[in-house]
């Protein structure tokens, strides 16, 4: 595997090398960005151990509280938001500038991200979460131990939403934590809060989409897709760190940047729509076939009635009221055989086709460049 090292505060990095690892993404990650990746964990886990310490003072309670918030950060995950945003100020500074002024701001996208993540699993009522429970279930469990009166599940659907709210704000303490002139940084804020606001429209559509199937279309799909992932996975982090590196908002490298960063974006969630029914729930850390179970109108699940003839389309219908593991299966072999398992392989290889033409015209950092190619397929080729 290809090592980094620290040069004067900079990332210095190496070409990918072929079988670093079985998952294409962290393969990519740990070529390219070990340092980031390390540089933001210590970030967060000094950062999670003042602000633990603080509410622990306020109440013992408070303390297991906050606990469970840190563990729901520094639980794993892929860190791809402050690596795209990494690469996208990257790009434009080259290799000159400090990384440590910057590592903030990196690190508060994963703070935004896990509060994302908290609410996003109360709303589907999913178990688990990397192989764990998620936070409500854990929460809950704790409730059950602990002999508490009431509702257990109640408990903790609060505990969790709390649990989000808070990571929410310590997104934006520690991103004033970066060392960025003033002027600048409210550039940057203006960029965080777009993403924050498309993130949450997106959320929206994609409640609306399970609760509104009928109105649903590969359109709307498609839209979630731009707004709940694009948008805050790819395309915004990239424009964050382009922000942190001074560009203007109308200049070709913006343009660049978000031409690829949608796609990249759209082609991930496509990815991830066709995990959640075919991923390995060793590999992803969520049952197979979620998505079939609660009938999510994903642009798979749209492409596949779009596809289906008359018959297929009434067994489809089975969508959301099935719990057998071989109902759902059959259900996703039914899904392949409408041709929308091949459909969306193509729509993923024509985004990522579109990401790499849009690089290509930008004028960047080539190590960057070179490091963008790479996640843009690493990214879409993946198994959880």
């Amino acid at each position: 595997m290809a090592n980094d090292a620290v040069a004067g505060n900079t990332l210095r990095v190496a070409p990918a090398q072929p079988g670093a690892t079985d998952d294409p993404v962290r393969g990519v990650l740990a070529a390219f960005t070990k340092e980031l990746i390390r540089g933001v964990d210590d970030t967060l886990a000094a950062f999670l151990a003042a602000e633990v310490g603080s509410l622990t003072e306020i109440d013992a309670a408070m303390g297991g509280f906050a606990a469970t918030a840190r563990d729901c950060v520094l639980a794993g995950g892929k860190r791809l938001r402050p690596t795209f945003a990494y690469w996208g100020w990257r790009g434009v500074v080259g290799g000159a500038e400090p990384l440590p002024t910057v590592l903030p701001a990196f690190a508060a996208l994963e703070l935004l991200h896990t509060f994302a993540l908290v609410h996003d699993d109360v709303m589907d009522s999913s178990d688990t979460r990397r192989g764990r429970p998620t936070a409500h279930r854990a929460a809950a469990a704790r409730h059950v131990a602990a002999g508490y009166a009431g509702d257990p599940a109640r408990f903790g659907e609060a505990v969790a939403v709390l649990v989000g709210d808070l990571c929410l704000v310590w997104a934006d303490r520690l991103l004033s934590h970066a060392t960025v002139a003033p002027a600048r940084l409210f550039e940057v804020r203006r960029c965080y809060d777009q993403m924050r606001i498309e993130t949450i429209a997106g959320q929206y559509l994609d409640v609306l989409g399970e609760h509104d199937p009928a109105n649903w279309s590969v359109d709307r799909a498609l839209r979630v897709a731009r707004y709940k992932t694009a948008s805050y996975t790819v395309q915004r982090p990239l424009l964050f760190g382009a922000c942190l590196a001074g560009v203007a908002a109308d200049t070709p490298l913006i343009a660049a940047y978000t031409r690829y960063g949608l796609a990249v974006g759209e082609a991930f969630q496509l990815c991830d729509d066709l995990l959640g029914v075919y991923g390995d729930p060793a590999t992803t850390g969520k049952p197979a076939g979620d998505d079939l179970r609660t009938g999510k109108p994903s642009a798979l699940l749209m492409l596949a009635r779009q596809l289906a003839t008359p018959g297929q389309r009434r067994a489809l219908e089975r969508a959301g009221r099935v719990t057998g593991a071989r109902d759902v299966a059959r259900l996703a072999e039914l899904v392949a055989d409408t041709g929308a398992v091949s459909r969306v392989e193509r729509m993923i290889s024509d985004r990522v086709s579109e990401a790499l033409t849009a690089l290509a015209t930008a004028s960047i950092d080539e190590t960057a460049r070179t490091a963008l190619t790479g996640l843009a397929t690493a990214a879409t080729r993946r198994p959880a």
